[in-house]
């Protein structure tokens, strides 16, 4: 065992690659080794479990940085692995599914996944798409500072968010959207313009901007179906409104009946 495989994830260092954990659940042997072999070449550590019950023994007893599971799995499926692992640990998930679908690459997402690839893929495409991830889940050695405001609480270094004074469980893009927004009060931003600057892609799914607004509105509006803080522009994209308290007194323009 080297230096690296001995260290516990406390004591790494966040620029180094090679001290960070993909935990790799596939039960595709040659499948998984293709993605183990690029993943190492990347400087990665990899594990490999094969069924859904395995998965989560390893990342209990390994703690992984980062998580690639794959939607179809003997035993327990992805999408309850993937629930599982929301339960215990702030690990990113990236769903790897077969099925193309709109409808299951957003249950994916709506499970906790932070990013999602759909089989066919390319190895070294997979390999970009882990380290846009975990470039979001490591902490920055100089990190914006804290945002205050519409009573939300955020601190970019413990990556926690409060909202009047109660903690928010946040997965790793919720907590990057929303930071993003609580910034730009007021600025409407399209889903295009949000998937390059929150996901760093140049291109993707942009349900992918959806499934998580609405994730959002379910932890910080009163009423998700009626949005009153991250609103959309409808034609448009999305805007974070604080109350009116909090601005300049004046109703956003476009505020009313937006949902």
């Amino acid at each position: 065992m080297n230096k690296a495989s001995e260290q516990r994830p406390e004591d790494r260092s966040p620029a180094d690659p090679g001290y960070r954990r993909i935990l790799v659940v596939e039960d595709e042997a040659t499948l998984a080794g293709v993605v183990r072999d690029y993943l190492v070449r990347a400087g990665f550590q990899v594990r490999i479990a094969a069924d859904g019950f395995s998965a989560l023994d390893l990342a209990s007893a390994w703690r992984p940085d980062l998580v690639l599971l794959d939607r179809m799995l003997p035993g327990v499926d992805g999408v309850e692995v993937c629930r599982r692992l929301r339960r215990t640990m702030a690990v990113p998930v990236i769903m790897v599914t077969a099925l193309g679908t709109e409808d299951d690459r957003i249950l994916g997402l709506e499970t906790g996944a932070d990013d999602y690839v759909t089989k066919p893929f390319s190895p070294r495409e997979l390999v970009l798409r882990v380290k846009s991830v975990l470039r979001r889940s490591i902490r920055e050695s100089t990190p914006e500072p804290p945002v205050e405001v519409a009573g939300f609480v955020l601190d970019p270094a413990a990556r926690t968010v409060l909202h009047h004074g109660k903690p928010l469980a946040l997965t790793l893009r919720e907590f990057d959207l929303l930071a993003f927004l609580l910034r730009r009060p007021r600025q409407v931003f399209s889903r295009e313009e949000l998937i390059k600057a929150v996901w760093e892609w140049d291109f993707g799914d942009l349900s992918t901007v959806t499934v998580h607004v609405r994730r959002l509105r379910e932890k910080i509006e009163d009423d998700p179906t009626a949005p009153r803080l991250l609103k959309t522009v409808w034609g448009v994209g999305y805007r974070f409104d604080p109350p009116a308290a909090d601005g300049d007194g004046q109703e956003p323009e476009g505020g009313r009946g937006e949902r």
